[in-house]
C-alpha cells in the first residue's frame, strides 16, 4: 500500500476531530510510512517501522494513537520516547496542531534542561500526552511524579538514535515501569541488534513495516538550500525569482490552503502564476497545467500530490518553499525538473529548526546540498536593468519605428528637451510599474504584509517583515569573503541576555543561538561575558526590532534569552530584563509547554499598594494600644 494507490487520509478510521484537524492542516494523501503504519495501530498493534527520518513518521503514529485517548480521564494514557530536547518538542507541537478538536487536550513536553518545577506542576494538573528524553522521563519516574498506570501505549521514536546517544538502557527502564498490557510503536532508521533485542522483549507479535527511500536524485538537478533567517520568506522568494535565469517554475508549499494564498501574494507583485491542489477539479488542473506548457503562466504552486507526475518541459527551477517532511516527497518534487537530460535547480527553504529535515534528505539521497546566498536589492536592480536593455535591443532589431522616431523629434523641437531626457521618461513610464530600483518596491510590499494584511496562511510567523536596507545589510554581513561594509566602522552596543553561568550556558551557545536564529554573523557577536544569573554580549547597534523580538524568545539551556540594551537593563523598572525575572520569565515558560495555560493574577496597582500601606500602619498602631 502506498501513496500512489490513492488512498486518502479520510479513508482512515480514525476518531472524527482528528480528521477535520487533517484536513484544516491541508493533508492529502498519507506517506507510505503513514498508509502502513496508522491500519494497525488503529487495530491495536504493535508496529515496528523501518523509515529514514523524515518520511512522516509523527503522524504515522500520532495520528492513530490519539484517537483512542480518553479526554476525561487526565493522566498520560500515551508516551513518545525521543532522543532529543528538538525532537520532543516538534513532536509534542506535531500532537497539539493534530489534536486542534479535541477539547480540554494536554500534551507535556518534558526534557532536561527545563525547569522541573514546571514540569511537575503540569503533571499534578494533569495531561493526556507525555513526549520526552529518556533521562527526563526516569527522573519523574524516580520521583514518582509520572504515573503510567492508564498508559495505553509507547512510542519509541528514533530508537537507533536514542542507542547511538546510550538511551538504551533507560529506554528499557521506562518499559518495565509500563503496563503490560500497553500497545508499543517502535520507529527506526536501522535495526541494529540490541533494538532487534528490544523488539523482541517488549512488543508482541508486531507488524513489521519497511519503508524504502529514495537514493538518488538526478545529477543534471543542482540543488541548493537557504537558510530562513531575519528576511521575510516572501521577499526571499521574490528575489529569487527575480535574479535567477529561468524559464518556469513550481514552488512546492505543504497544504492546499498555502497554494492558493502564496499564488495571490506573486500575483500581487505582477507574476504570472496559478495554483494547482487536490481540491481542484480535473478539469482546471489541467486548464492549470496546459497553461503553464503553453507560457501563459511561468509559475505554479503545488502541493505534492497535485504535482505528482507533471511533466512539462518548460520547467527550469523547482522551488521547495516549505521543506517537504518525507525524502520520498523531496525526491519526487525536484523531479519535476532536470527531465531527459535537461539541466534544472532546486532550491529548498530551511528554517534553523527544520535543519534536521535538510539532513535527513542529504543522507536518503547521499548527495550534499549545497548553501546559497539570498541575492541582495542590488542584485534584483542589476537584473531588471540587464533585461530592460534586452528589451530595448530587440525592438531596435524587430520593429519599425519611423514613425515614433517623429513624434520624438516633434515633442524634442516643441518642448527644447534632450533626448536623454525624454528617453529617461519613457523608461520611467515603462517602468513605473516595476521599479529598475526595487527598494521602494519591496518595502511597500513588507510593510503591507507586517503590518497584517492578507493571512499568513502557514508561513512562519516569526519570520517578520523588515526593511530592505535591513535586509539588505543583512545580507552583506552574512555572505562571507570580503569584508562588509558593516563591520568597517561598525557601530555596536551592549545588550544583556537573562541566561548566565548558573542554568548551564557556555559562549558556544550563546554565539551559536544568535547566529542560528538572527542570522548574524558570528564575527559580529562580540565580547561575550558570562555571569551567573545573565550574560552580556556586544552586537550592531541598528538591529532591527523584528531581529530582537525574534531573539527575545529564542531559548538556550532552557531558558529565552529575553533580550535588550544593557542601557534598558539597567533603567530596571520594567523596561529592563530585570523586570522579566522571576515570575514572568516562569509565565513565557509555561507558555512553551503545549496545551496548558497557567493563571496570572491581575497586577498589583498603585491603589492597592497604599491602601496596603495603609492597613499595615493601622495594625501597628493597633498593636502599640
Amino acid at each position: 500500500m502506498s501513496a500512489e494507490s490513492g488512498l486518502r487520509f479520510s479513508d482512515f478510521a480514525l476518531a472524527e476531530p482528528l480528521q477535520r484537524a487533517v484536513a484544516e492542516i491541508g493533508y492529502e494523501q498519507p506517506s507510505p510510512i503513514q498508509a502502513q503504519s496508522i491500519p494497525p495501530l488503529l487495530e491495536g498493534r504493535d508496529v515496528i517501522g523501518l523509515a529514514q527520518t523524515g518520511t512522516g513518521k509523527t503522524a504515522a503514529f500520532a495520528l492513530p494513537l490519539l484517537s483512542g485517548v480518553r479526554l476525561d480521564l487526565r493522566m498520560p494514557q500515551l508516551m513518545v520516547l525521543a532522543p532529543t530536547r528538538e525532537l520532543a518538542i516538534q513532536v509534542a507541537e506535531a500532537m497539539q496542531s493534530y489534536a486542534k478538536f479535541l477539547p480540554g487536550f494536554h500534551v507535556l513536553p518534558i526534557y532536561g534542561g527545563q525547569s522541573m518545577g514546571l514540569q511537575l506542576k503540569h503533571l499534578s494538573r494533569g495531561v493526556h500526552v507525555v513526549v520526552g528524553t529518556p533521562g527526563r522521563i526516569q527522573d519523574h519516574l524516580r520521583r514518582k511524579t509520572l504515573v503510567l498506570d492508564h498508559l495505553q501505549a509507547v512510542v519509541l521514536d528514533e530508537a537507533d538514535e536514542m542507542l547511538r546517544m546510550g538511551f538504551i538502557d533507560a529506554v528499557e527502564d521506562i518499559l518495565q515501569h509500563t503496563p503490560e498490557t500497553r500497545q508499543v510503536a517502535l520507529f527506526s532508521a536501522t535495526m541494529p541488534e540490541a533494538i532487534r533485542r528490544i523488539a523482541k522483549t517488549y512488543l508482541r507479535d508486531p507488524v513489521e513495516i519497511r519503508i524504502r527511500s529514495a537514493t538518488t536524485t538526478v545529477s543534471s538537478i543542482r540543488q541548493r538550500y537557504w537558510q530562513v533567517s531575519g528576511t521575510h520568506k516572501l521577499d526571499a522568494l521574490t528575489r529569487i525569482l527575480e535574479v535567477e535565469e529561468s524559464n518556469a517554475w513550481i514552488i512546492f508549499v505543504r497544504t492546499k490552503t498555502a497554494t492558493v494564498e502564496l499564488a495571490e501574494r506573486l500575483e500581487a507583485r505582477g507574476y504570472a502564476c496559478g495554483a494547482l491542489n487536490g481540491d481542484m477539479s480535473q478539469a482546471l488542473r489541467e486548464q492549470t497545467v496546459e497553461r503553464l506548457k503553453s507560457g501563459s503562466l511561468d509559475i505554479v504552486i503545488a502541493t505534492d500530490v497535485a504535482a505528482r507526475g507533471l511533466d512539462v518541459e518548460r520547467i527550469t527551477h523547482v522551488i521547495n518553499y516549505d521543506i517537504p517532511n518525507d525524502t520520498e516527497a523531496y525526491v519526487h518534487r525536484i523531479g519535476r525538473t532536470g527531465r531527459a537530460g535537461r539541466k534544472g535547480e532546486a532550491i529548498l527553504f530551511v528554517a534553523p529548526r527544520e535543519r534536521y529535515l535538510l539532513k535527513a534528505i542529504e543522507r536518503a539521497t547521499g548527495q550534499t546540498i549545497e548553501s546559497m546566498h539570498l541575492p541582495s536589492l542590488a542584485d534584483v536592480a542589476d537584473r531588471r536593468m540587464a533585461q530592460f536593455k534586452d528589451q530595448l535591443t530587440a525592438v531596435l532589431g524587430s520593429e519599425d519605428l519611423q514613425a515614433f522616431e517623429a513624434l520624438i523629434a516633434s515633442y524634442q523641437e516643441e518642448h527644447d528637451t534632450g533626448l536623454g531626457e525624454i528617453a529617461a521618461a519613457l523608461a520611467y513610464l515603462v517602468q513605473k510599474d516595476k521599479p529598475l530600483l526595487p527598494e521602494a518596491e519591496l518595502r511597500g510590499h513588507l510593510d503591507s504584509e507586517s503590518s497584517g494584511q492578507g493571512r499568513q496562511g502557514r508561513m512562519p510567523s516569526r519570520q517578520q517583515a523588515e526593511p530592505p536596507a535591513a535586509s539588505r545589510e543583512r545580507n552583506r554581513a552574512g555572505s562571507g569573503g570580503e569584508k562588509s561594509g558593516r563591520e568597517e566602522g561598525q557601530a555596536m552596543r551592549l545588550y544583556r541576555l537573562e541566561v548566565g553561568t548558573s542554568h548551564g550556558a557556555q559562549v558556544k551557545n550563546i554565539v551559536g543561538a544568535i547566529a542560528n536564529e538572527s542570522g548574524i554573523p558570528s564575527r559580529l557577536i562580540r565580547k561575550v561575558q558570562l555571569e551567573s544569573e545573565y550574560s552580556i554580549v556586544e552586537l550592531p547597534a541598528d538591529l532591527h526590532d523584528s531581529v530582537l523580538q525574534h531573539l527575545r524568545k529564542t531559548w538556550v539551556c532552557g531558558r529565552p534569552l529575553q533580550i535588550s540594551s544593557l542601557d534598558e537593563a539597567r533603567e530596571g523598572s520594567g523596561k529592563g530584563p530585570r523586570s522579566r525575572n522571576g515570575k514572568a520569565v516562569e509565565k513565557r515558560e509555561e507558555r512553551e509547554v503545549l496545551g496548558l495555560k497557567k493563571k496570572v493574577a491581575p497586577s498589583v496597582t498603585k491603589k492597592d499598594f497604599a491602601k496596603g500601606a495603609k492597613d499595615k500602619g493601622q495594625a501597628r498602631k493597633n498593636k502599640n494600644r
